[in-house]
């Protein structure tokens, strides 16, 4: 028997039932689920960084975006409150889209 000890989408509990298989689970409290979120960002974050192929970075970013989504609300704020901080973060600092690299800074 298979023990997996991590936070799973929301569905995952009945996808498994549906397979015939009988599955445990509990409902974290709001400190443990927050951490549970940060650990799930490093998992995503880490198989977006292995993935092979365009279509499997875009399902793992999509993965990434989906945990960013419910930490924002963890911290009692929205998608679109971190939305609204990178925007502004753009504007004053601007993105990445011009791929600078900054190789040495000079204190004269």
């Amino acid at each position: 028997m298979p023990k997996y000890h991590k936070l799973v989408r929301d569905k995952i509990p009945e996808i498994i039932e549906n397979q015939g298989k009988k599955v445990k689970i509990r409902t974290l409290d709001k400190k443990a689920y927050h951490q549970e979120l940060r650990t799930k960002l490093q998992e995503e974050i880490k198989e977006y960084l292995n993935a092979d192929s365009s279509s499997q970075s875009m399902e793992e970013l999509a993965d990434v975006l989906e945990v960013i989504h419910h930490l924002a609300e963890s911290h009692d704020a929205s998608f679109e409150d971190v939305e609204k901080v990178r925007k502004e973060k753009a504007e004053e600092r601007g993105g990445f889209k011009e791929r600078i690299w900054l190789e040495e800074v000079h204190d004269d």
